[in-house]
């Protein structure tokens, strides 16, 4: 996994919880969807990339 997509992954998936947490707090249901998805899709990146390791070697 090359380190500025792995620090990419790991972004999304910190940026999406956060976000998350703060509209869940305000009460923003829509808000919040959007933080759920970043957060999938930072995790989505991050698996990706571990199959690009995997088969590599």
């Amino acid at each position: 996994m090359s380190a500025s997509e792995k620090i990419k992954a790991r972004a999304e998936q910190v940026v999406g919880k956060t976000v998350k947490r703060a509209a869940h707090a305000l009460g923003n249901k829509t808000t919040e969807a959007k933080g759920t998805a970043l957060e999938a899709r930072g995790k989505a990146r991050a698996a990706k990339e571990k199959g690009k390791d995997f088969f590599d070697h």
